[in-house]
This record gives structure tokens, C-alpha cells and sequence, in this order.
């Protein structure tokens, strides 16, 4: 993997699953991270587990939906530690699981605020400052971004829009030496996962684990990798959704 000494890494979402672990991932490699989430507590907690670690990172709060928010989220990281390099808007939530009857427009507008345009306000933010000198910004999309999930239409609408931005995004900045890529996961162990799946019957989460052909669900760190790899090592990578889903798609 690339070593990423010297360098600025941000991570929306990481107080916690992927967000966290790939924010360790890129301090690790030498990164300077900031930790940007809506609760403070756990982002905090993320920049303490990295410094712990001997790498460097500190907070941002940000709710990704508000235009000033993120635009102060990354001009915090510029101010901060003198660039952006690496972006990685992974901020989302899912807290649907309703039968079709019992689909909420409140729900299906929360659910977009964050997760697509949350994701279309990073990117303006961050290609702003990347213009003139490259970067590397990854979306973090879904299994949904390419599938509808039964009882899960505001998810999956909004995971699909991720990846229409994110091949956009990509087509318009390639030239000036921005690379813009989706990682597309299956299951993951993370607190929205067990949420989901609390809302389960009884054997629901076997069940799960069962539809990837891989016979589990993934652990945050394994998306992680795949998310510094296309960031820094992917160097011909363009406006792609790479699925790391344990077969899942394949299906």
C-alpha cells in the first residue's frame, strides 16, 4: 500500500465502522487524518485511538446535509494541516426497514439529506481545494448503489445516487488530477449493521451472513483497506464503483 508521509486525509464518518477504520488506516500509512462526524464523543474518540498510535489526527463536527458545516469541515482541514489530498465521504445512515405500507417521506428526506446530498456537498467542497494541485476523493456507496433492497427504496435511492455523482464528478475532473471512485460494500459489521439487523426475526442475522457466498459479513477494516487502496494506490482508477461484497453481487 502507498505510503501516504506527509499527506491530508479527511473521513466524514468516522466515529465509529468503516469511517473509523479507515481513518486509522490512512494515519497508519502516514497521513495526516481529520476525524469529521455529527457526534463528537466518537470522533473524538477515533483521533484518540490514532494518536495513541503515533499518528497524527484531529476533530471535526459536521453535519454533512448543512452547506456551512462541510464547508468549514474542510477549510478546518486546510487551515489545519496545510492541504486536502485524500477525501473519503463515508457519513451515511439507514435507518429504514419498514414494509411498504409504512414507508415515511420524512425518512425517505433524512435519508437522502445525508447520504446523497451530504455526499454532493463534500465533493464541491473538496474538489474546490484540489483544483490546481489533484487529490483522490472516494465515495462510499453500496451493494445498493447497483441493487434495490426490498424494503429499503430511500436506502437504495440514495446509494444509487452516490454513484451517479460520484461517475459525474469523475468525468468532469479526471484532466485536472482528480481522481473520484466509489467503494460499493455488502455487510459490514457496524452499529448501523446491527441496528438493521436487530430489526431481524430470530436467525435473521445467519440469514445475512448466508446470502453473501462468502458465508459472513465483512469486518470495517477489510472495507478500509479497499478504501486507502483506491485512494492513494489506484493510480488509473476513474469514476469506478468497485463492489467488496463477498460475492454478493456476483449472484
Amino acid at each position: 500500500m502507498k505510503d501516504m508521509q506527509g499527506k491530508v486525509a479527511l473521513v466524514t464518518g468516522a466515529g465509529g465502522g468503516i469511517g473509523r477504520a479507515t481513518a486509522k488506516l490512512f494515519a497508519k500509512q502516514g497521513a495526516k487524518v481529520v476525524v469529521a462526524d455529527y457526534l463528537a464523543e466518537a470522533g473524538e474518540e477515533t483521533v484518540s485511538q490514532i494518536t495513541a498510535d503515533g499518528g497524527t489526527a484531529s476533530f471535526a463536527s459536521c453535519d454533512v446535509s448543512v452547506p456551512d458545516q462541510v464547508a468549514a469541515m474542510v477549510r478546518y482541514t486546510v487551515d489545519t494541516y496545510g492541504g486536502l489530498d485524500y477525501a473519503v465521504n463515508n457519513a451515511g445512515i439507514d435507518p429504514e426497514f419498514a414494509l411498504e405500507a409504512d414507508w415515511s417521506l420524512d425518512s425517505f428526506d433524512r435519508i437522502m439529506s445525508i447520504n446523497a446530498r451530504g455526499v454532493f456537498l463534500c465533493m464541491k467542497e473538496e474538489i474546490a481545494r484540489m483544483k490546481g494541485k489533484g487529490g483522490s476523493i472516494v465515495n462510499v456507496g453500496s451493494f445498493a448503489s447497483f441493487a434495490g433492497v426490498p424494503n429499503k427504496p430511500s436506502y437504495s435511492a440514495s446509494k444509487h445516487a452516490v454513484l451517479g455523482l460520484t461517475r459525474s464528478a469523475a468525468l468532469q475532473y479526471a484532466r485536472e488530477g482528480i481522481r473520484i471512485n466509489a467503494v460499493c460494500p455488502g455487510g459490514v459489521k457496524t452499529a448501523i449493521m446491527a441496528d438493521n439487523l436487530g430489526s431481524l426475526p430470530e436467525g435473521g442475522e445467519d440469514l445475512v451472513a448466508q446470502n453473501h457466498p462468502i458465508g459472513r459479513i465483512a469486518e470495517p477494516e477489510e472495507i478500509a483497506e479497499t478504501i486507502v487502496w483506491v485512494a492513494g494506490s489506484a493510480s488509473y482508477m476513474v469514476g469506478h464503483g468497485l463492489i467488496v461484497d463477498g460475492g454478493l453481487a456476483a449472484g
